[in-house]
């Protein structure tokens, strides 16, 4: 008999891990109640089923795939329909939180008697297999004593890689890999930008088309895909500062990324002031 799992939110990444599950006939329940237009159109096309709080504290599993800001709220909010279950869900924490997060979470989702397992999110949402049958979509890594359960949901289409370190290794792992591929974006970015403003951006384009050719092909790639999701990353880049250690002044690097994450966001959401002089230097060979 095949799992019933429900993810709450319909982000890019809910709703494409959803969507691969409902092509392999996983019934996917979500919640619909005051969400936009965009999240119930993306819930749609991914084939997920509106219930109400109780029907989806009754899935075999549950995948809270949402900002790190949100998770541990979410579980709150959950916690009085978990509670009135008769059967339990497998609570999946995919989120980017730090691993003293983490443990508040597991603590919370274990007072409702609900199984946690902690999870973490590593590459972009799936594709549809009707247009990319070889795609295996993000890996899911799993950690702690219910993470083996969470294999059953490799038959359904998800890449569910089990951890054998502590039982948070699995956000200790998103945060050390974010802390480096979103760090480095943000790195990238605020150096070109210096560039841009100092009068150098050709010169910094040409030395780096010379000698770094494959960093200045990863920042053409990473830094556009940034724009739309910085937003998202300020909490993240905070929460990296958090497990990098808050007694560290090294943890200062993340809290000062969340900064620039954040003027990006307004920056996104308003003139575009310095993400047009960040496409002008990536696409036109730095002339802005």
């Amino acid at each position: 008999m095949k799992p019933i799992v429900a993810i709450l939110a319909q982000g890019t990444m809910g709703a494409g891990i959803a969507r691969r599950l409902t092509e392999k006939g996983v019934e996917v329940r979500t919640s619909l109640t005051g969400r936009s237009a965009g999240s119930a159109q993306r819930a749609q096309e991914a084939g997920m089923l509106d219930a109400t709080e109780a029907q989806l504290a009754e899935a075999d599993f549950f995948l809270s795939i949402v900002p790190p800001g949100d998770a541990l709220a979410l579980v709150q909010r959950l916690t009085p329909a978990f509670s009135a279950a008769n059967r339990k869900p497998i609570y999946v924490d995919c989120n980017a939180v730090n691993t003293e997060t983490a443990y508040r979470i597991d603590a919370a989702v274990g007072q409702t008697g609900a199984p946690f397992v902690d999870g973490g999110i590593i590459g972009g949402p799936p594709h549809p297999l009707a247009t990319h049958p070889s795609d295996a979509g993000p890996r899911l890594y799993v950690a702690g004593p219910n993470a083996d359960r969470v294999l059953r949901l490799r038959e359904y289409g998800l890449d569910v890689r089990v951890l054998s370190g502590p039982a948070d290794a699995a956000s200790a792992l998103k945060m050390s890999y974010a802390g480096i591929t979103k760090g480095l974006t943000a790195l990238g970015s605020i150096m070109l930008l210096a560039a841009v403003r100092a009068g150098t951006a050709p010169d910094l384009y040409a030395e780096l088309a010379d000698s770094q050719k494959a960093l200045l092909g990863w920042l053409n790639g990473s830094i556009p895909r940034m724009y739309d999701k910085a937003y998202r990353w300020v909490a993240e880049m905070d929460e990296i500062s958090g497990f990098v250690g808050k007694e560290l002044s090294d943890s200062e690097v993340h809290a000062a990324f969340a900064k620039f994450y954040a003027r990006m966001a307004e920056d996104n959401d308003g003139q575009k002031a310095e993400i047009d002089m960040l496409r002008a230097f990536l696409t036109s060979g730095a002339k802005p």
